[in-house]
């Protein structure tokens, strides 16, 4: 039986177990996952948070993971600025990014949600005011959902993945982990 872990990955920690690379010591999933043998499915920027699915099924690692399948990821994004939401149109089509034209986006102006606090916490500005967007995608590009954001005039200052395909991060503390049921 495959085993499935939903992570909340935290800010600053690398999507990866190991990080001979770095000079200075990073945090990577070592620091929070003691589980033999599971990989992450996909990846998540080290400066985004939420959900990171880990499994030791390398099938539906890749199902997971693999644009083809078109696997739904949904992100809550603080982003700068007040966009309307006819200003977030040019997502719904799809925008021309330096690696080509994205597939369409669903997305909506959202309240902002409830969260945990992000530390650091993310720089306020009292002249520029920033809304939050939720933004699902159906590839998953490097930094895509900031580099969309930023395309049409928004630039994201924090980004949550929410969900993948039917998986949720909700109820999991930052740092934390449990199996899929």
């Amino acid at each position: 039986m495959a085993r499935l872990i939903l992570f909340n990955k935290p800010f600053d920690v690398l999507s990866q177990f190991t990080d001979t690379k770095s000079p200075s010591p990073r945090a990577t999933l070592s620091d929070y996952i003691d589980v033999p043998k599971v990989y992450p499915a996909g990846r998540l920027d080290r400066d985004s948070e939420g959900l990171l699915l880990l499994t030791d099924d390398g099938r539906l690692q890749a199902r997971i993971s693999s644009p083809k399948s078109r696997t739904p990821k949904t992100y809550l994004a603080q982003v700068e600025g007040a966009p309307t939401d006819a200003d977030l149109d040019p997502l719904r089509k799809g925008v021309t990014l330096k690696d080509g034209l994205t597939r369409p986006a669903e997305v909506h102006l959202i309240d902002p949600p409830d969260l945990w606090e992000r530390d650091p916490p993310v720089r306020y500005r009292k002249s520029v005011p920033d809304r939050w967007i939720e933004l699902t995608i159906t590839e998953g590009r490097n930094r895509q959902v900031r580099r969309m954001t930023a395309a049409v005039g928004f630039p994201t200052l924090r980004l949550v993945r929410w969900r993948v395909g039917d998986w949720s991060v909700e109820g999991i503390a930052p740092g934390t982990w449990r199996d899929a049921r």
